[in-house]
């Protein structure tokens, strides 16, 4: 069950993608040639006039194979042959349609939520009868409706950051930023840590009544924190500090997924997890591929810019060099990540 849930919100993620691609080649006038669903060997296919629609084996990729992408062509509809604004735009609408899959996600989760989290506290971890405060946070100095607005120098979108932060750190003590009453306040070195429970934060945060207002606020901040997030990764994957053997692929995702599934206690727990996993996998998905990279979009993206600066194209042919080797490069990281996947179930990781 949880398999087809992953196979599933993968389908979506890359059909959407796809489809931002397409619609937007569409209405540039661009020609279409095929309008692919997965990878690998065809399932069904169907030509509606000038392009070929079909579904593959693989639910882990897709594509829009638009007339003339990688060559010059002499039809004035070929995609090198459109304005370079119109061509802008195509290569970025894949990742935009992942953005707003992800806030419409996100919207959904929180909406399945009691009240929207904020990152005002609401309380400190007490004694067990609950008539002392026991969190060392409080006695370090912050209160009751204080504004997390940084940690260890980190700027807080939502409560996710704050999760994140902490519970990816390796130390109990952080600085962290306030607002309280309008104005700033700064705390080095407090400890955080929740002694009772030993859990990496004694405090709780904040819950909002439901309403279109909060909800569309809270969903935007939110997304905020996960492209935050993704960023962070990113960085810490290209410094070292993630090591080789936690990068994970499409197995593993999809390993994770089955889990999560599996273990929820109730179908609405269930179907909260996976609004979130979705909803980082898609918005995740957006920003690797607007990364100014060989054979992703934000490298193809690149050499708009370049030729925006020199007001003419890279040669066809030296930009398809590029690609390729970029696509090697990737194919490469992706055997690699599945390698790690693998393992990692056979390792029992």
């Amino acid at each position: 069950m949880g398999i087809i849930i992953a196979l599933l919100i993968f389908g979506l993620i890359v059909t959407i993608h796809e489809f931002g691609h397409f619609i937007c080649a569409k209405l540039s006038g661009i020609k279409v040639n095929e309008f692919s669903i997965g990878m690998g060997p065809k399932i069904i296919q169907r030509q509606k006039g000038e392009t070929m629609y079909s579904l593959r084996w693989l639910p882990v990729g897709g594509y829009c194979a638009m007339e003339g992408e990688d060559e010059e062509n002499p039809d004035a509809r070929a995609f090198r042959n459109a304005k370079l604004w119109k061509r802008m735009i195509v290569l970025f609408a894949g990742a935009f349609m992942n953005f707003v899959l992800g806030f419409v996600l996100i919207i959904g989760m929180l909406c399945m939520m009691p009240k929207v989290p904020t990152t005002s506290i609401y309380g400190f971890t007490c004694n067990e009868d609950r008539t002392e405060i026991t969190a060392e946070s409080y006695n370090a100095g912050l209160q009751y409706d204080d504004v997390i607005k940084e940690i260890d120098g980190t700027h807080i979108y939502s409560f996710l950051d704050i999760d994140y932060i902490l519970e990816t750190s390796k130390t109990y003590t952080h600085d962290v930023v306030v607002k309280r009453g309008g104005k700033t306040i700064t705390f080095e070195n407090i400890t955080i840590k929740d002694t009772l429970t030993n859990s990496k934060w004694d405090f709780d945060v904040n819950r909002v009544g439901k309403n279109p207002l909060t909800v569309i606020k809270g969903s935007g901040q939110v997304f905020m924190s996960m492209g935050h997030i993704i960023g962070l990764s990113l960085k810490q994957m290209i410094t070292g500090k993630i090591q080789k053997d936690e990068i994970q692929g499409p197995v593993g995702i999809v390993t994770t997924i089955n889990e999560t599934a599996r273990s929820s206690k109730s179908a609405s727990e269930m179907i909260l997890s996976l609004l979130y996993m979705a909803a980082m996998i898609t918005v995740n998905v957006g920003i690797f591929n607007l990364l100014p990279f060989p054979a992703l979009d934000g490298g193809r993206l690149l050499f708009c810019f370049i030729e925006l600066v020199r007001r003419k194209p890279v040669k066809p042919e030296h930009e398809g060099y590029v690609h390729f080797a970029g696509m090697v490069l990737l194919i490469g990281v992706m055997i690699f990540a599945t390698y790690n996947d693998i393992a990692r179930i056979f390792s029992g990781g």
